[in-house]
Parts: structure tokens; sequence; C-alpha cells
């Protein structure tokens, strides 16, 4: 075939891409090369290209069919330097905007904002006692299997302490003010918990604001667990911030005596509280003036329902910004004369970083992190998608798949017809993709994704597959039938040694995958084999996160994965596992095949997982071969309330 390479690149990207071109065309202008060239060697070039791409790259290919006519085949790089044909704009008009295009229908992003401020403020505040101080330090012989009560928790009765019963109004405006006394506060937390201990309900009575951020403070590491044995808790506001107590999951009653012996030394702070930081003071008087003017949106939250959300959110934001700046070492430049530590190096040991230093590094991490959120959604962010993929335009030539082409002229021209009514990145959808064994259902979400996608052209969403086995299977179904790049589709499976299994012979079934897949660590985000190859831009979306691994989760345009890996963003009780799984449904919708795989309470999981999508405002297809109509019908009112709960949120 003959084509032509045109590029609009800028910087050093023009000198980068100029070398590649040159290597397989002839230049035939400035900016422009020709050749003719086999199908392989146009596949190596694109690859080339994408793996040298930065922000600045920008270049077409267009197959020169016959004198008359010419067909774009790809883009890489900067989409918006061409139009959907292929061709250069010839005149240009600019607007200065700043993150506000993010934002602009993000009505209750400032009260997410003021919210996370002000939870990662007080997050660590039960670290300040001499039972964890003593804990931090090298030459310490506290050996003990637990702390007996949580430091989280510890913090929520501060904070529960400093509001002292006064509305919302009241005490934020003294906290904005500066007015906070370490020892009436120290003295209230000592008094309540030797007159309540463990039947102490910090978050029951509390105003709706400060339930809010005590809600935020006290489930910053883990959920409260829920005993089957104590009642559930109820969706109204008040009654769910009122059951929380001491016993759900935050104290360690391993040996009773080891607990009363040490109890008492939570309660004991003869080196201060972060309060007597002059720092943490001026960040947090701030912080409590945005809150106060948000109080009008903090009550319309509560009215129509949309806490939820913004509670979600914020706690996202709080837990990434903790595990970004926990990661960090001390700062050099903080200067504060609190003997208190937050934490220890892990290599060595040492103390790292000042109690307030961390509670105001988090803070402001946080904030930056919830600022961010909109971009994650994909409207306005760098999130990669798979573009030109020419088997998903084709029509099917097989009668028994002509089905598929039904199903996108269908979505196509409801999308024509309602096109004032529908906002192109943002209308629910909710389907069911029924179709018998052999008809090509997998196939057909593809191309049903790509119709739903907001330019009718790309693909950005996550296939959720029951058996583990299955995840590499379809990731070469998708490669070899539908042509995606191996940085195009990225493949989540359980260990290296599945991969290596897998590709020693493919028509083995693994029976033994779910054995050889590793646990899940502690310490890391994902602990999983994630197979995709493709050389990742900077940008801000991703800078929080340091992992090679959990940067290509989020990247990755299409993600093939077994659905436990995404049950974390709804099942996740403890650490911080759910905080990728929920960044990428901010980003893609979500397929779930051969849905009829489960029963029993993973179908209940499953429920929550798609309630969630439709919270975070994607799009969810249900498929498989049998799917009971009870069941359809139960997921699509979970989404829709999911949905409601979204719209609400966009005004």
């Amino acid at each position: 075939m003959m084509v032509t390479f045109v590029s609009e690149c800028e910087k050093k990207a023009l000198n980068k891409t100029r070398r590649i071109l040159d290597a397989f065309a002839n230049r035939i202008g400035s900016r422009t090369w020709q050749t003719v060239i086999t199908d392989d060697g146009l596949q190596a070039v694109k690859k080339l290209l994408r793996q040298s791409a930065t922000k600045n790259t920008a270049v077409s290919c267009h197959w020169i069919r016959s004198r008359s006519r010419s067909e774009l085949v790809w883009i890489v790089g900067n989409r918006r330097k061409f139009n959907a044909e292929g061709g250069v704009p010839v005149n240009l008009t600019q607007k200065d905007v700043l993150r506000s295009q993010w934002e602009n229908d993000w009505e209750y992003l400032p009260l997410i904002d003021s919210l996370t401020a002000l939870a990662a403020l007080f997050h660590d505040w039960g670290k300040a006692s001499e039972l964890f101080q003593a804990k931090l330090k090298p030459e310490s012989k506290n050996k003990f299997k637990g702390d007996p009560l949580r430091h989280e928790w510890i913090s929520a009765l501060f904070f529960n302490a400093y509001v002292n019963g006064e509305e919302d109004a009241q005490w934020l405006a003294r906290l904005a003010e500066g007015h906070i006394s370490a020892d009436v506060v120290r003295d209230l937390v000592v008094n309540q918990q030797k007159k309540l201990g463990s039947k102490n309900r910090p978050l029951k009575g509390l105003p709706n604001g400060a339930s809010l951020v005590a809600w935020l403070i006290v489930s910053h590491h883990r959920l409260p667990s829920i005993d089957a044995n104590r009642g559930k808790p109820a969706s109204d506001f008040k009654k769910v911030f009122k059951k929380v107590a001491q016993h759900w999951g935050y104290e360690n009653r391993f040996d009773e005596m080891e607990f009363e012996q040490n109890v008492k030394r939570c309660f004991e702070y003869p080196e201060g509280l972060p309060s007597d930081s002059n720092l943490w003071l001026r960040y947090t008087k701030r912080s409590a003036k945005k809150l106060l003017t948000c109080l009008p949106l903090l009550e319309k939250s509560i009215v129509e329902g949309s806490w939820r959300v913004v509670l979600h959110h914020a706690r996202l934001a709080l837990m990434l910004g903790d595990h970004h700046y926990s990661s960090q070492g001390a700062d050099p430049k903080w200067r504060s004369d609190l003997n208190l530590y937050a934490n220890t190096d892990r290599e060595t040991k040492a103390l790292k970083q000042k109690l307030d230093e961390h509670l105001v590094g988090v803070a402001k991490q946080a904030v930056r992190s919830v600022h961010l959120l909109p971009a994650f959604e994909g409207k306005h962010a760098e999130l990669k998608k798979a573009y030109d993929i020419k088997e998903l335009k084709k029509r099917s030539s097989d009668p028994d798949f002509r089905w598929q082409d039904m199903a996108v002229r269908k979505i196509t021209a409801w999308r024509d017809q309602n096109e004032r009514q529908l906002d192109e990145h943002q209308f629910g959808f909710f389907s069911v993709n029924m179709a018998s064994t052999g008809t090509g259902k997998t196939f057909a979400n593809a191309k049903i994704m790509r119709a739903l996608s907001p330019d009718k052209e790309s693909l950005r969403y996550i296939l959720a597959l029951g058996l583990r086995t299955l995840t590499l299977q379809t990731g070469d179904e998708y490669r070899q039938r539908i042509k995606l790049e191996s940085d195009e589709l990225a493949v989540l499976i359980g260990s290296r040694a599945v991969l290596d299994l897998h590709n020693k012979n493919r028509q083995e079934e693994l029976e033994e995958s779910e054995v050889i897949s590793g646990s899940e660590s502690q310490q890391s985000l994902l602990d999983n084999e994630l197979v995709f190859e493709a050389t990742i831009p900077e940008g801000d979306f991703i800078t929080v996160l340091k992992d090679k691994k959990n940067r290509q989760f989020l990247y990755a345009p299409v993600l093939s994965c077994t659905i436990d890996h995404l049950m974390a963003a709804t099942e996740t009780k403890r650490g911080g596992r759910y905080i990728l799984p929920s960044l990428r449904l901010m980003s893609s919708d979500l397929v779930i095949d051969e849905i009829d795989d489960f029963d029993g309470e993973d179908l209940i999981a499953i429920g929550r997982l798609i309630h969630l999508a439709g919270m975070l405002g994607r799009k969810v297809m249900i498929s498989s071969a049998t799917i009971p109509p009870d069941l359809a019908q139960g997921y699509f009112n979970g989404y829709q309330e999911g949905w409601r709960l979204f719209a609400k949120m966009r005004g």
C-alpha cells in the first residue's frame, strides 16, 4: 500500500519523529513523508512512534486508495492537531482557561475539597500518644500484637471533643479564628474515655458537617466492620453515623491483660498535640474558613442524598494523599518545635516525618488529588483511548453476526435523535447483551462500547470476566480478532507464573491458576501481573502514583481482568486496595462478561459494583448467554439509583 505521513509535532518531538519516519519513507516536504509499505511495516512505524511519543507528538498516516481518494489509517499522539479525516486546521482560536475547564460541572468540588482538607489535618492526631511515639523509636522495646486502640479511632475522639456539641457554624468559626486549647481537648477526651470506654460513639450527635469529617477520619485506614449480631446499619444519614463504636474494628483485644496495661498509654500526651504547632494551625484556620463557606452546599447534599458520593470522593482523595505523602521522605525545610513523629523510614527504621508536617503534607496532597478527580473521568485528561480500529468499523459478512451491526446502528441512531438532550460525555446507559454461545458476544461488546464512546470512534473500558483462566485467552482474542495492539490492551492476571504457563501452551486449561496467583500485599495498591506495553507520558493525573504497574492499570485504553480485581472498589474494608479500581471506574465504562458464572453473595457484590459505576457516571453492560429477567431488572435498578446520585452531584 502507498501511504503518506504528516507530522504536526512540536519542539523535540519533531526531531524524534523525523528520525523514525526518515528510516521508512521518503521525505517529500518538511513535515510530510510518502512510501509504499506492507501492513507489517506500517505497524512497526506506528509502534516506534508510540514508544517515543510525548505530549508534543502528533503524526497522521493516510492510505492512498486511488487517485481521488485517501483514507485516514491512524493518528499517534495529539489527535486535536487533526480533524476526524486527518485534515490539518488552517486557523485556530484559543482561550486561556485553567483547571476550571475540568471542574465546571463539579458543583460539589469545593465541599469535597474542604472536607478532605480538614479531615486530613485531624486524621492522625491519635499518633501523638505516648504509646505510639514510644513504638516509633528505633530503640523501643515495646513489643505487642497491636495498638489497644487504633490511632484513627483516637483521632476521631479528639475531633469529637473539639466540636463538643456545637453546631457546624459555631465550631468552624472557632477553628477559623485559631481558638483551640490542647489541654481542654485532651482533658475532654480522657474524661470521656474513662466514663464511656468502649461504649463511646464519637459520631453520635455530631452536626452534619462534623459527622462527615469524623467519618473520613475514622475510616481513612479501614471501614467499620459490620457484625451481623449487632445489627445492620441503616441508610438514613443520622442512623449510619450514630452506630459506629469502638468495638467495630478499632480495638485490639488479642491479650486482655496487655490491653488493660497499654490502653491507658493511648491517652497520655507528654509531648503535646499537633495544635501546638503554629504551622498546623495556620493551614487549619484556612481550611475551616473554606468549609464554613461551603455549609449551604453541605446541607444541600444531605437533603438530596448526594453526600454518599461526596464522601466517596473525599475518602478516595484523603487515602490517595496519605498513601503518596507517607511514601516520601521528611521535608528538610520543615521547621517545627513539635517533638512528635508520624512514621519511620522502612529501610533505616529511623524517625521520619514530624507529625504536624505529615498532617499538613497529607492535607495539601489530598486537596491536589481532589482537584485531579475530574481529570480522572477522562473528559479532559490525558488518559489513553484506542482509536482507528478497522475491525470494529467493518460490517459482519456472516449472517449469524449481523445482529452486532444492528445493535450499533440502533445506538448510533438513538444518540443522533437525542443529541440535544445527551451530554456526549455523561449520559447514563445500562444494557444487557444476551446471545447464544458462539454468536460473538465478546466482539459485539467492543463494537457497542465504541458506539457509546464520546466521539463514537474510540475505546476505553474494562472487560471484567468471571474466571481467572479466561483473562489471557480473551486478551489473545482481542489482539487477534479486533487487532488491538499491546499498548492498547492491558491484561491483568494473577501472577507471572500464569503468564509463563499460558505462553508455553495456550491450548491447556489453566486449572491451577488460582493456586498460582500471588496473594495481595498490604504495602502495594496492586499486587498482580499486568501485561501491557506502552510508554506513559508524564501528567498530573498519574504523578501521585509512583509504581509503574499502578500507572499502567489506569492508563491502558482497554483493561481485561477478572472481576475480583475490580471488586476491591466496593468490598475492601481495610487498606488502600480500593483506590486503583475506583479511579479506573471513574474513567472507564464497564462490561461484565459471562455474568452467569456467579451466584449467591457474588451476585450481590456485583450489584454493589454496578451501583458504584452508576454513581461515578459510567456506562455498564452485562453479557451472557443466559441472564434471568429478575437479575437484569435488579442490576438495572441498582445502576439507576447510582446514576440518580451522580446526576444530583452534577446538577
